[in-house]
């Protein structure tokens, strides 16, 4: 798959930088990975960086994309602003199974201040690893959100 990934500052904090060892775990499963930024810890504005990663899925350039920001919530605010986008801050392996098995969601939101760095690599694996369900009801209910 090629996927997009994008965080703001949080995927930078602290000892071990998340969004750079979520790219690493994305190349060793042979996924194709389009860095949409930031590349450090200097302080920028999210939805700058959720509209990149937004951008990317919606014009075929990704399968689906990753977003990282403090608490996942910004980052899925600011995608799902985008018709066609359905963002899914994810903090339980449940929750990224279920936004993929009945929303369709093709952007996972993570939070870097609340998830610890194998957790978000277990619900990424999650939620790449889970198919849409294509059950009749979760397709109609997709269909309504565009």
């Amino acid at each position: 798959m090629k996927i997009a990934i994008g965080s703001d500052h949080a995927g930078y904090e602290g000892d071990v930088p998340f969004k750079p060892e979520l790219v690493k775990h994305l190349q060793s499963l042979g996924h194709e990975v389009l860095d949409c930024g930031t590349a450090g810890a200097a302080p920028v504005d999210y939805p700058d960086y959720a509209q990149k990663v937004s951008d990317a899925v919606l014009r075929g350039q990704a399968d689906c994309g990753v977003l990282v920001c403090g608490t996942g919530v910004g980052m899925s605010i600011a995608a799902n602003r985008n018709r066609g986008i359905r963002a899914a801050a994810c903090a339980t392996p449940d929750t990224a199974r279920l936004a993929r098995e009945h929303n369709d969601a093709n952007v996972l939101c993570l939070g870097r201040r609340i998830l610890s760095l194998k957790q978000c690599i277990d619900l990424l694996d999650v939620f790449l690893n889970t198919p849409f369900s294509e059950i009749e009801r979760h397709k109609r209910r997709v269909a309504k959100m565009g």
